[in-house]
C-alpha cells in the first residue's frame, strides 16, 4: 500500500469505547429489496455481506421504530420484538466480515407513502408533501410522546439483536428532520415555533435513546446522529439553524454526528456570512473539537478519500461508490487504487451483488449513478 494512505487506516475508537480497524465507512443507502413482512431479504444479506469486509464500520438502511413510520417500499422493519431475529440476521452477517454493525433508525412521517401506512400520514404539522399529493396530519402530544418511546424500543432490540450501536436519523426530510424544520413545523405548542422548541422533539429523541442504551447495553454500544444541514424552502433550515442543532447534539455525549450531503465539498446557502468555506469544513469549525463528524457525498477515489480526512474530519462513509466498487479498501490495501471503480456497467449487477429494486433503481435514475 502507498503509505500516504495510512491516514485512512489508523483506527479509531469512539466516545463509548467502539473501535473501528480504519477511518471507512459504509453510508447507510436504501436499496428496497426487503421481504412483504419487513424482515431482511436474502438478496440484502448478499448485498451487505459483499460490502462489509473492507470498512471499519456499516450503518445499515433505516428501519422503521413505528408501525406508521415505514417510509418506503421493500425497507426492513424494526418496530416489533419479532423482528428481532432478522435484525440479529443482517447485524451478524456484517460482523462476521469484520465491521462493526450499525442500525439505523427513523420514522417516515410526511415522507410515507399512504398505501404504506393505511393512508394515515403524520408529521409536526400537516404542511404538503413538495409534489402536492399528500397533506399530512399533524401529530397529537400523546402521539408524539408515543414515537419517542419508540425510539427508545428499537434501540433495546438493536442492543438484543447484536448491534454495535445505531444512528438517529435527523436528516434528508423524514420525522426528525421535519419537527426541526420551520418550513415543515409550523407548530405553537412545546413542540414548535421557535428554533429552541423546534430542537424538542429531536432531542427527546436522543434521551429516549441514550435512556435505552444505559439500561439495557451490557458493553460499549454507541449512538450517532445523521442531520441535514440546510433545505431550499426560506423557511427551511439554515447554517444558522443548524449551528443551534449542533450545540444542542454536542452536549448529548454522542459518538459521532454524521453531516448528509450529496456533495462533501458543496458550499452553504445561507446563514452564513463571507467565510468561503464549505459546509463541512463550517460544521467542522464549530462543533468538531467537541464530536467526531462523519462526511459523506460523491467521495469516490482513494485521494478524494485522503482530501477529506486531511481537512480534519476524522470519519468518511461512502455510500454510491462502495455499490459501484464493493473493494474500494480491499484496493487501496494492496496498492491497486488506480483499479478502483467510479462507474457502473449496465452488465454489473451479477458481479456487483445488487438486489433487483436497487438496481432498477440505478438504472433508471439518470444522474443519480455515474452508469455506462
Amino acid at each position: 500500500m502507498d503509505a500516504k494512505y495510512n491516514p485512512l487506516f489508523e483506527s479509531f475508537t469512539f466516545r463509548s469505547g467502539v473501535k473501528l480497524e480504519n477511518r471507512v465507512v459504509m453510508a447507510p443507502m436504501t436499496n428496497w429489496s426487503s421481504n412483504l413482512d419487513g424482515t431482511v431479504s436474502d438478496a440484502e444479506i448478499d448485498y451487505y455481506s459483499r460490502r462489509a469486509g473492507g470498512v471499519g464500520l456499516v450503518i445499515t438502511a433505516c428501519t422503521n421504530v413505528s408501525v406508521n413510520g415505514q417510509g418506503f417500499h421493500g425497507e426492513f422493519a424494526g418496530f416489533s420484538d419479532e423482528m428481532i431475529p432478522s435484525l440479529a440476521r443482517l447485524a451478524t452477517t456484517i460482523k462476521e466480515k469484520g465491521s462493526k454493525a450499525v442500525l439505523q433508525i427513523f420514522h417516515g412521517g410526511r415522507q410515507c407513502p399512504p398505501e404504506l401506512v393505511n393512508g394515515d400520514v403524520v408529521s409536526a404539522s400537516a404542511v404538503p408533501t413538495d409534489d402536492g399529493k399528500v397533506t399530512p396530519r399533524a401529530l397529537s402530544d400523546e402521539e408524539i410522546l408515543a414515537i419517542i418511546q419508540d425510539f427508545s424500543e428499537v434501540t433495546r432490540r438493536a442492543i438484543e439483536a447484536g448491534y454495535d450501536g445505531v444512528e438517529i436519523h435527523g436528516a434528508n426530510n423524514y420525522l426528525i428532520h421535519q419537527f426541526f424544520s420551520g418550513f415543515t413545523n409550523r407548530r405553537e405548542d412545546r413542540w414548535g415555533g421557535n428554533v429552541e422548541n423546534r430542537l424538542a422533539f429531536p432531542l427527546a429523541v436522543v434521551d429516549a435513546v441514550k435512556k435505552a442504551v444505559a439500561e439495557y447495553a451490557k458493553g460499549p454500544f454507541l449512538v450517532g446522529y445523521r442531520l441535514s444541514p440546510e433545505e431550499p424552502e426560506d423557511e427551511g433550515i439554515t447554517m444558522k439553524d443548524t449551528f443551534v442543532l449542533l450545540d444542542a447534539l454536542a452536549k448529548k455525549d454522542l459518538d459521532y454526528i454524521h453531516v448528509s450531503l450529496m456533495d462533501f465539498w458543496s458550499e452553504p446557502r445561507r446563514g452564513v456570512e463571507g467565510k468561503g468555506l464549505s459546509r463541512m469544513e463550517l460544521i467542522r469549525d464549530h462543533v468538531g473539537k467537541r464530536v467526531p463528524i462523519m462526511g459523506v457525498g460523491s467521495i469516490q477515489t482513494a485521494d478524494d478519500g485522503l482530501k477529506a480526512l486531511e481537512i480534519g474530519i476524522p470519519l468518511i462513509a461512502l455510500g454510491r461508490e462502495l455499490i459501484a466498487e464493493p473493494d474500494w479498501v480491499e484496493k487501496i490495501q494492496s496498492g491497486r487504487e488506480e483499479d478502483i471503480a467510479t462507474t457502473v456497467s449496465r452488465e454489473a449487477q451479477e458481479v456487483l451483488v445488487v438486489p433487483d429494486p436497487l438496481w432498477q433503481a440505478i438504472i433508471g435514475s439518470p444522474g443519480w449513478f455515474p452508469v455506462v
